[in-house]
């Protein structure tokens, strides 16, 4: 069964339940429900490959014990058992005394988790679906679960907020590649959605395993923090089918609500790659836990701020920032002379409009910079189509391909048809706008406003001329019946 015919199979059979409302409350109950599954099946490999291994689940409350048996319990059984036994206990493991951090794993991820189906009949019929069509103990669909989670996310649409924590696989994994974490480096999403970043990060590791002493360090590099319950149990799943046994450091907690006065050299970090909300608000009095030259409440603003200070010297983050960060004035002002000064600006690629459709259509750009050392020049490269596209869409994403020419630039940079470079004097005096167009592109005459708004209200007329027409044939048809 395909990803798209399996979540489908699960989602309109709890379109039937009365309980669930719409695509996030869906996908909510799927994410719990498949955690368990996926937990139940790295259970088995644990069990044979950690000596003395306890689950930090009682029996009963084990997938293998209540799900697993396809004529196992069903209707009002089952919902009595989730909702009064499974979920209740599971609710206390985030804070059990002397819980081990696999047993505390468990518990955040149902620290806010909710049981929507109303009918055990039709809860039956998702765990059977599930249970019968995926094997996490194989690699093959650990290596699915990107591609479902990659649905819900498009399916959570709907839902208005997915563009929150989604961002496209060639994007991620450009990101990653250009900032090149190493082994023993600590590296840090601190707005990690569903954790796509990290799993890119790990498979970028990997390569660099040789011996058992690597997997630990491996184990010990990858940190995140998500402020959203949903997206957070996303990303605990998601790795613990990449390999960290006890994701621990995937935290359930908002990074701006830490005053930035309270993070000291030890909490600093080696690699930021990350795509922080933008365009959102934060709550009131978070902005307070900034220095007052930079307090503001748009999210992305302080994220870019929190970079800038939770870097190590000579630490390297990637952003993805929307265009209005670039050229914004007032406390955008301040907070990029700061990052100007304290680190070295090195790369800014600006992406075309709708890589991040369907989601939005805000144009977006990845910027790159080393802590440590003033911005001399900064340099940009425009990423252009691929020849015949005029935008991205659902049947044509971004690929990983089209980053080649920025990978082969990168080390040895010459101004061409999309690269180019500006000195920090220039972006100084021209009060930090680091909204800098390409100079090899001569700007397209558009007409005379005056002739323009002329033909755009002759058109309005013509448009309301059809409509009326429509409108008269219609009623004569209605008054003909």
């Amino acid at each position: 069964m395909s990803i798209s015919t399996l979540v489908k199979t699960i989602q309109d059979i709890m379109r039937k339940d009365v309980g669930v409302d719409g695509d996030a409350q869906r996908i909510s109950q799927l994410g719990w429900l498949l955690f368990l599954k996926i937990f139940s099946d790295m259970e088995q490999e644990w069990e044979l490959t950690i000596p003395g291994y306890k689950s930090p689940i009682p029996s009963r409350f084990r997938w293998v014990t209540w799900a697993a048996d396809a004529e196992g319990m069903t209707g009002e059984e089952l919902i009595e058992f989730i909702n009064n036994d499974l979920f209740s206990h599971m609710k206390t493991l985030a804070t059990k005394a002397g819980a081990d951090d696999r047993t505390r794993v468990v518990g955040a991820v149902f620290e806010d988790g909710y049981n929507y189906m109303k009918s055990g009949t039709l809860l039956r019929q998702v765990v059977n679906v599930i249970e019968h069509d995926l094997d996490f103990t194989k690699s093959d669909d650990r290596h699915l679960f990107g591609d479902i989670y990659e649905k819900l996310l498009k399916d959570l649409q709907s839902a208005g907020n997915a563009g929150e924590y989604y961002t496209p696989r060639a994007v991620t994994q450009f990101m990653v590649d250009m900032v090149d974490p190493q082994l023993g480096e600590k590296i840090l999403d601190p707005a990690c959605g569903t954790g796509g970043f990290l799993a890119h990060t790990i498979l970028h590791l990997e390569k660099q395993v040789k011996t058992n002493s690597d997997k630990k360090k491996l184990q010990n590099s990858i940190y995140g923090v998500e402020k959203k319950p949903m997206p957070h149990l996303l990303a605990t799943t998601n790795m613990l089918l990449h390999g960290i046994e006890v994701p621990s450091n995937i935290k359930h907690d908002n990074t701006l609500s830490r005053p930035l006065r309270d993070i000291g050299p030890k909490d600093r970090v080696n690699c930021i790659i990350t795509n922080p909300p933008f365009g959102g608000m934060e709550e009131d009095g978070i902005e307070t836990n900034f220095p007052k030259i930079f307090q503001t409440r748009e999210t992305a603003d302080l994220f870019l701020v929190f970079i800038i200070h939770m870097l190590k010297p000579g630490g390297r983050a990637a952003i993805v920032l929307p265009d209005g960060s670039l050229f914004g004035e007032g406390v955008k002002t301040k907070i990029k002379q700061r990052l100007l000064e304290e680190c070295n600006l090195h790369t800014i690629i600006r992406l075309p409009n709708g890589v991040f459709n369907p989601y939005t259509g805000i144009k977006t750009n990845l910027l790159f910079f080393t802590k440590g050392e003033p911005t001399k020049n900064i340099w940009y490269y425009e990423h252009p189509y691929p020849e015949g596209y005029k935008s991205y869409n659902k049947s044509k994403p971004m690929r990983i391909e089209e980053f080649e020419p920025e990978k082969k630039w990168w080390k040895k940079r010459k101004e061409n048809e999309f690269a180019w470079k500006v000195s920090i004097k220039d972006v100084a005096a021209n009060n930090y706008n680091l909204d800098i167009k390409n100079p090899h592109v001569i700007d397209e005459n558009h007409g005379d406003p005056e002739e323009i708004l002329q033909e755009y209200l002759n058109l309005e007329k013509e448009a309301q001329k059809t409509r009326d027409q429509l409108k008269a044939e219609l009623m004569a048809s209605l008054g003909g019946k």
